[in-house]
């Protein structure tokens, strides 16, 4: 998956209009709220990737959900 398609698939799961990119910042975006954590977790879920609800909470950026999605731990 390619940042781009996987910043639009979170904006899908966020339901925000604010332009993301993989350095922005989760607690800036008003959108991301209990609702989208859930979403994000069913989503990595549903792609083979098991995440906890701690790495979700750890996350402070887009890239930091990136990196969970995809399982890039580097």
């Amino acid at each position: 998956m390619t940042s781009e398609n996987f910043i639009t698939k979170l904006a899908e799961l966020m339901d925000t209009d604010v332009a993301l990119d993989m350095s922005t910042k989760l607690a800036d975006v008003e959108d991301w709220d209990s609702l989208s954590m859930v979403s994000f977790f069913s989503y990595c879920n549903t792609q083979g990737r098991r995440v906890t609800a701690d790495e979700i909470k750890s996350a402070q950026t887009v890239e930091d959900l990136f990196k969970l999605a995809t399982g890039d731990a580097s």
